[in-house]
């Protein structure tokens, strides 16, 4: 690869002007639309509590199971969206993400009068929108941050995660005030319109554009190849990717999707922290904290051995968060680095569905498993203690000497 000219490092401020040209500006963008979208997810829990007292003769699986469809639908429509985004380009698909997350919110805030209506207001609509938006952003940091990819992933993915610690807090003292519905709706409005704001600025370079004087270090790990979605799902190390993908996702995703049902089996759900309740007090170190697999198992395990202490729970959660959310950043640039960044839109789609799998288990999954043991969730945090370590071990002992070698066949 060649080092580019000073007209080809012009294009992109030609094209779209020094603001939108800018890669830092798009970046940035993509960051923003990641922390509005990141409530989706981790607020889940902040509602739970209001969602049992209205809906009292729900079983608490049934609850849970808003947070499964949410992921579900987060996730698997990508690949469709990240195909039509790497076809079509980014805007028009981040306008229609920014208005469903709007709609997923504000309709069920305002008109859910049953379970069953947020599942398609909460979980079809809101898990759609913030899907096409996820994939959308992460796959242009990619794009445009070729020389740095690990980079700008890593900072898309923690504004998903890191993103939700500036606004935990303000949700919950919403609910306080406003009841679950009213906090809904009011935070709906706000989110879809700074997401519709960003979705405008948001565009992939244009064709030929590279950064400055960069070219491709020998001594990196990518592929000389552009795999499309069809030539990526023959290679067998798509397989353990997914699969290690789907074990790493099941703890975060229980703990993100359960924690005040968490914090009561473990009798903290009461305690406050500076006056603060704990659950998103706690949610909130999380979003901040954003080795990960096998580190991840030890955490997962000792989240069955602290049942009655407060601060075990305060210092312990946000830990088991900073091994998970690290997995999005990872796996988003490793699927750029051995299938090849034109198709990475599509391609992390596909991969990233794992996540509404994982979701099935670690939402109504763990929840009913839950159930079956007086609500206490340590069987579940045993089964995906046990997911993260053997995915270390896939990483480690089987991926690695995979990908080496297919790489090292194409040079």
């Amino acid at each position: 690869m060649s080092t580019v000219s000073t007209a080809e490092l012009d294009l992109a401020k030609k094209t779209y002007g020094p603001i939108v040209g800018n890669r830092w500006i798009q970046l940035a963008a993509g960051v923003l639309a990641m922390i509005v979208i990141s409530n989706f997810q981790y607020a889940f829990t902040l509602f739970t509590p209001g969602l049992k007292q209205q809906f009292a003769t729900v079983p608490y699986s049934d609850i849970a199971l808003i947070f499964s469809l949410f992921i579900l639908f987060e996730t698997w429509p990508v690949p469709v969206a990240g195909y039509f985004i790497d076809k079509f380009g980014i805007r028009n698909l981040m306008l229609v993400g920014s208005v469903l997350i709007f709609l997923g919110w504000t309709l069920g805030g305002m008109f859910a009068k049953s379970v069953f209506h947020l599942y398609i207001y909460y979980g079809v609509l809101a898990g759609t929108g913030c899907g096409i938006i996820y994939i959308a952003t992460v796959a242009n940091a990619v794009k445009w941050f070729p020389d740095k990819r690990g980079l700008a992933a890593g900072l898309t993915a923690a504004g998903f995660g890191g993103g939700s610690a500036l606004t935990l807090i303000p949700i919950s003292g919403s609910i306080a005030s406003m009841g679950w519905a009213g906090a809904m709706t009011a935070w709906g409005i706000g989110q879809g319109v700074v997401a519709i704001a960003m979705a405008l600025i948001l565009h992939h370079p244009p064709k030929g554009w590279l950064p400055k004087d960069w070219v491709q270090p020998k001594a990196v790990a990518q592929t000389q190849r552009e795999y499309s979605a069809a030539q990526m799902m023959s290679q067998k190390e798509f397989y353990i990717m997914y699969a290690m993908f789907l074990m790493v996702c099941t703890g975060g995703l229980m703990t993100t999707g359960n924690m005040s049902q968490i914090a009561k089996s473990l009798n903290v759900f009461d305690a406050k922290v500076m006056g603060i309740a704990i659950v998103p007090f706690v949610a909130t170190l999380a979003g901040v904290t954003t080795f990960a697999f096998a580190l991840e198992g030890v955490l997962i395990f000792m989240m069955t051995q602290i049942s009655g202490s407060p601060i075990a729970f305060m210092i312990l959660m946000p830990f088991v968060f900073l091994a998970w959310g690290e997995i999005y950043a990872l796996f988003s640039a490793i699927t750029g680095d051995v299938f090849g960044p034109k198709n990475a839109s599509g391609n992390y789609g596909i991969m990233y569905t794992a996540k509404g799998l994982a979701s099935i288990m670690a939402g109504w999954g763990a929840a009913a498993v839950a159930a079956m043991y007086a609500g206490s969730f340590s069987v579940p945090y045993y089964i995906a203690a046990v997911f993260d370590l053997v995915a270390a071990a896939l990483a480690l002992f089987v991926l690695r000497p995979i990908i080496r070698k297919r790489i090292a066949g194409e040079a």
